[in-house]
């Protein structure tokens, strides 16, 4: 079966979020390990955590893929900001230990004119530093749109932070809508841009998908996401993707504008495509 989910909200804890994952569908999902446009963290729950984590094995749930703070810009031109940012990943990561062998998936930074080569090394470092030997969670960076500053919207960057910080805990999460409005036509030529993802980065570091339409044209480096066949990639490329042999096995995460309702709706579609 393939690994499905969504976006669910952290309030009512991991086993809530299981609860929920079940009632809709999904064997996957993703959460916000902190409040998504600021800093502030829930409380940790060590009872809840080691409940989740058998609860998560004894339901067969594939890999979770935890989102980090949209405010959190490692390449920022603050210093002050900057490390603020690098403190926020180094607490994430170890709370990420509570649940282990699961995903911490962020937007790499903008760099706010700094360029881009400056951003990548101060992303890189942020990474190196808090990314402890031994954690047992593995960093995804994630595919941007390319807008303004941002870092991560070509392939060869993020293959680039990835070298720099040498670890094998380092991979990517697709994001269909940024990847289509970064300018790579997986409408068209899904196995042109997965092979030349294989080429750059390797398909070994690809580790989970966001699962978005777009209400873009191709290369427009807007990011503004859609709901599945109701842009401009449409429900074949969707079929594509999840029909794709290199995609097998991936956690695919929803992050359509949607509800509880309009989540598991398009969960069934997908796995009906599958």
């Amino acid at each position: 079966m393939h690994a499905i989910g969504c976006h669910l909200s952290a309030s009512a804890g991991y086993m809530g979020m299981i609860r929920t994952a079940q009632s809709i569908g999904a064997n996957t999902f993703a959460f916000f390990t902190r409040n998504p446009r600021g800093s502030k963290a829930k409380a940790e729950d060590p009872a809840d955590a080691a409940a989740a984590v058998q609860a998560l094995k004894q339901l067969q749930f594939a890999k979770l893929v935890a989102h980090g703070s949209y405010t959190m810009n490692l390449c920022t031109a603050d210093p002050e900001a900057r490390e603020f940012a690098a403190e926020i990943l180094e607490d994430d990561l170890r709370r990420m230990a509570a649940i282990p062998g699961n995903y911490y998936n962020f937007h790499p930074g903008s760099h706010v004119g700094q360029g881009t080569a400056v951003g990548i090394e101060q992303i890189a470092g942020a990474i190196k530093k808090a990314l402890a030997p031994g954690y047992p969670v593995t960093v995804l960076l994630e595919t941007m749109a390319g807008k303004g500053s941002e870092v991560g919207g070509r392939f060869e960057e993020l293959l680039d932070i990835i070298q720099a910080v040498g670890s094998d805990n380092v991979g990517v999460c697709l994001d269909t809508c940024h990847v289509w409005d970064a300018g790579y036509d997986i409408v068209n030529d899904l196995d042109g841009v997965l092979k030349e993802f294989d080429r750059i980065v390797g398909l070994d570091r690809l580790k989970a998908l966001h699962i978005n339409d777009s209400k873009n044209p191709s290369a427009s480096h807007k990011d503004r996401h859609a709901c599945i066949g109701e842009g401009a990639l449409g429900v074949e490329t969707f079929r594509n993707i999840l029909q794709h042999e290199a995609l097998a096995g991936l956690p695919m995460i929803l992050e359509t504008p949607n509800e509880l309702p309009g989540y598991q709706r398009e969960i069934a579609l997908l796995r009906s495509l599958a």
